[in-house]
Order: structure tokens, then C-alpha cells, then sequence
């Protein structure tokens, strides 16, 4: 079973590129993971450059704080927050990377069929309804379409359940694999990404 590749993962070259202060801007539609001091989330990249990058985040963004953005498991960038308003921030890197470069390897590694949605890591109660009965299971990471958790029953692989998350978020999911104690669901109905923004959001 194929975890479905949504289009707020694509990302999108845009061959009329603006051009702002001489730096060459590049709009990429593309799902990050950003961490920042005592929390994580995945944000939208809107556009990025050499020197920096536009994010579309609703949660609260401070100027000055430090970003650690994985636009892949193995491409993380960082950088400053240089400017934010409602709804999006600025990100200035603390070293210029090559633009075309990075989208290449983007591109690629999204190609070759290793790719993997970026993930968060969340560790926190949940649980799985499954045919009236209720389990309690540990999450230890979530996507917008996945979730891996750690278990201490048996789950059958195919298997269709409902997800409850902490503040009652519930989602459909199917049972993708499961083994010593671990498992990996693939969630049918999405999360929003508005959920992902901040793990703090499921924390208790």
C-alpha cells in the first residue's frame, strides 16, 4: 500500500521567477519540518531564494528566533527569522545556499522512490477504535497522512480503525504495518496542516 503523495507536498518551479533586491526567488509549494526552540511543525514554503525563504505558518513567529527547516531527511537549512505577519514569516540563512541545486536534489529524491514525507515527532497517548474496541497506544510521530506508534497488542495489516488524537482530533486509518510492538498507519482522511504547525498542540 503506496502512502498517496498530496499536492501540498509538490513542489513547483516557477520559470517567471521574481527577481527582489537582485537575489532570484523561486516558488516551491512544498511541506517542511521546522524546528525551533521547544517545538516542531511542519510549515508551507511558499518561495525561497539563495539567501533565504517564505514560509506559510499561522502559529506565532517571533523575529530574531532560529529556524531549523528540513526541507527532506537528508536537505535542512538554517537560518533567522528577518521578518512575519499574519499568516507568513522571512527566513534569512545563516549561509547561502545554491537554489537550483537544492530543488534538483529535491526533485530527485522525490523521483527515486525513497521518498518520505517529513514527519514529527510526537509522543504522546492516543488511541485506536477498532471493531467497538478501544486500545491505548503511544505515538511516535505524525505526517499529514501517517502516523507511527509503539503498542503492546496485536494489529492486523489492512486493518481499518479510527485514530484519536489529543483534543479529539479523529481520523480513518488503515493499518500499514505492524511488529514488535510498533506500527505505522496510513491515515485516509488527512490531517490539515494546520494541525501539524506546532506538536505542541498534542502534548496532553
Amino acid at each position: 500500500m503506496t502512502e498517496p503523495r498530496f499536492s501540498d507536498i509538490q513542489e513547483e518551479h516557477d520559470a517567471e521567477a521574481d527577481r527582489r533586491g537582485g537575489d532570484r526567488y523561486r516558488t516551491v509549494w512544498r511541506i517542511a519540518k521546522v524546528t525551533r526552540d521547544g517545538d516542531a511543525g511542519l510549515w508551507r514554503v511558499r518561495n525561497m531564494s539563495d539567501g533565504g525563504m517564505m514560509l506559510a505558518v499561522e502559529v506565532p513567529v517571533t523575529i530574531g528566533e532560529r529556524l531549523e527547516i528540513a526541507l527532506s531527511e537528508t536537505i535542512v537549512i538554517s537560518g533567522r527569522v528577518a521578518w512575519c505577519e499574519a499568516g507568513k514569516c522571512g527566513v534569512a540563512f545563516d549561509a547561502a545556499v545554491d537554489g537550483n541545486d537544492v530543488l534538483k536534489q529535491l526533485a530527485a529524491e522525490q523521483q527515486s522512490g525513497d521518498y518520505r514525507a517529513p514527519r514529527l515527532p510526537v509522543h504522546t497517548s492516543a488511541q485506536l477504535i477498532m471493531d467497538g474496541e478501544t486500545s491505548q497506544i503511544e505515538l511516535a510521530d505524525l505526517s499529514q497522512s501517517g502516523a507511527g506508534f509503539v503498542h503492546g497488542g496485536q494489529f492486523e495489516v489492512g486493518k481499518a480503525l479510527e485514530l484519536v488524537l489529543p483534543g479529539d482530533i479523529r481520523r480513518k486509518a488503515i493499518v500499514r504495518w505492524s511488529r514488535a510492538g510498533r506500527g505505522g498507519l496510513w491515515l485516509t482522511e488527512p490531517l490539515g496542516r494546520a494541525d501539524l504547525e506546532s506538536i505542541r498542540h498534542f502534548r496532553g
